[in-house]
C-alpha cells in the first residue's frame, strides 16, 4: 500500500504563534519546521507536508478571494495528497468551512479545519492535540476510502460538518458547536466516527472546484425597536442581490405595516431574502405563527436550519454560479452540501 500523505495549509491565526523571547510578543513560526514545536508527528504512519499563505491572513480579514485561494491550492494538490488540513483562525473559520462546503464539488478527500484559543509555542495551548487529530481524521481511510470526505471543523475533541458549524465561545477551548446536526466523529482514547451521519453521496462524479462568489450579500438582525431607516437603508443597498434576515425563534418577524411594507417592496425589486433563526438550536417554520405566515406570503424564503454562516456563503455561491432569481431560490430550499435538513 502507497504512504498516505497529507497537506497542512498555513493560512494565519493563533495556532501558528510562538512567543518572541526578545520581545516576549506573539509572532509567526515557519510552519516548514512545524515538527520543532509537534514532535509527534514524526510518530505518524503517513507523511505530512505544510503550505503556508504569504502573507499570513488573520481570520479578521478573510474573503472570498482567499476562499478562491484555498480551492485553487487543493485543487492543484487534490492527486497528491489524501487529505487536507486547513489551519486558520477561528473567528471567521464557520465561514471559511461553509464557503468550502460549496466550492469544492464531489469531493472525495477530507478538508479538515482547524486552529486553537492558544498559540502552538505555550504551555496549555490547545493546539497540538487540535492538530495532531485533525491530520489523523485527514488520513483515516478503509479500503483506500477517506472516512470523512467532506470539509469539516475539529475543535477540541468533534468534529463537526463545516456547513452545519458555528463559533460560539471566545473564552473556552470548546469554540464551536452543531446544535442542528450531531458531530462526525467524536476523539477519546478513540476516535469514534459517526457514520449514518457522514456524507459518502459525493463519491460519483469528477471532483471540480467553483472560483466565483458574489459578495452582494446583506445581513439585517432585526431587534426590538429596530429603526425605519435602519432596515430600509439595508435593503436599498445599490447592487444589493440577497439578504440574510436574522428573525426570531421560529421566523417570526415584527408585523408593523412599515416593516412589512420594506420588506414587500425589496422583494418585488427582485431582492432575496433567506429567513434564518438567530437562535442557535432550531429551524425556521414560518407557517407555525401568524408573524412568520406574512413573510412567507410575501416570497420570503425559508432558511430551515441553516447557520447564519452558511446562509451567507450559500447566497454568495448560488449568485455566483445560477443563472436566475428562481434558480437560486429553487437550491436554496435544497440540500446541496447537508447544509439544511430536508
Amino acid at each position: 500500500m502507497e504512504e498516505r500523505q497529507v497537506l497542512i495549509i498555513y493560512t494565519g491565526g493563533t495556532i501558528g504563534m510562538v512567543i518572541d523571547q526578545e520581545t516576549n510578543t506573539l509572532v509567526p513560526f515557519d510552519f516548514e519546521k512545524v515538527s520543532k514545536q509537534v514532535p509527534e508527528l514524526k510518530k505518524f504512519d503517513f507523511n505530512v507536508k505544510s503550505y503556508s499563505f504569504d502573507p499570513l491572513v488573520d481570520s479578521s480579514d478573510m474573503h472570498p478571494d482567499i476562499w478562491i485561494k484555498l480551492v485553487e491550492i487543493i485543487e492543484e494538490n487534490y492527486t497528491l495528497y489524501d487529505g487536507f488540513v486547513v489551519l486558520h483562525g477561528t473567528d471567521t473559520m464557520a465561514y471559511t468551512a461553509s464557503a468550502l462546503s460549496f466550492m469544492l464539488n464531489n469531493l472525495k478527500k477530507p478538508v479538515i479545519l482547524t486552529g486553537s484559543q492558544l498559540p502552538l509555542g505555550t504551555i496549555r495551548t490547545d493546539g497540538k492535540e487540535n492538530l495532531i487529530t485533525a491530520l489523523e481524521i485527514a488520513a483515516a481511510q478503509k479500503n483506500r476510502q477517506a472516512l470523512v470526505p467532506e470539509v469539516c471543523i475539529y475543535f477540541n475533541e468533534k468534529l463537526f460538518r463545516g456547513n452545519r458549524t458555528t463559533k460560539y465561545n471566545a473564552e473556552h477551548f470548546r469554540a464551536f458547536r452543531s446544535d442542528n446536526y450531531p458531530p462526525l466523529a467524536e476523539a477519546g482514547i478513540h476516535i469514534k466516527y459517526n457514520y449514518p451521519y457522514i456524507r459518502y453521496k459525493t463519491m460519483n462524479g469528477a471532483f471540480k472546484v467553483s472560483r466565483k462568489m458574489d459578495t452582494n450579500v446583506a445581513l439585517l438582525r432585526i431587534f426590538p425597536g429596530i429603526n425605519k431607516e435602519v432596515v430600509k437603508a439595508v435593503l436599498s443597498v445599490k447592487g444589493l442581490r440577497a439578504v440574510v434576515l436574522e428573525t426570531y425563534g421560529s421566523g417570526n418577524a415584527p408585523t408593523q405595516k412599515w416593516f412589512l411594507k420594506e420588506v414587500e417592496d425589496a422583494l418585488a425589486r427582485g431582492l432575496i431574502i433567506v429567513n434564518v433563526t438567530q437562535c442557535l438550536a432550531g429551524s425556521v417554520e414560518m407557517w407555525r405563527y401568524e408573524t412568520g405566515v406574512h413573510l412567507l406570503e410575501m416570497g420570503v424564503v425559508s432558511g430551515h436550519d441553516m447557520t447564519t454562516e452558511t446562509a451567507i456563503t450559500k447566497l454568495m455561491y448560488l449568485l455566483a454560479n445560477t443563472n436566475s432569481v428562481e434558480e437560486v431560490k429553487n437550491n436554496l430550499n435544497k440540500s446541496l452540501q447537508g447544509e439544511i435538513y430536508i
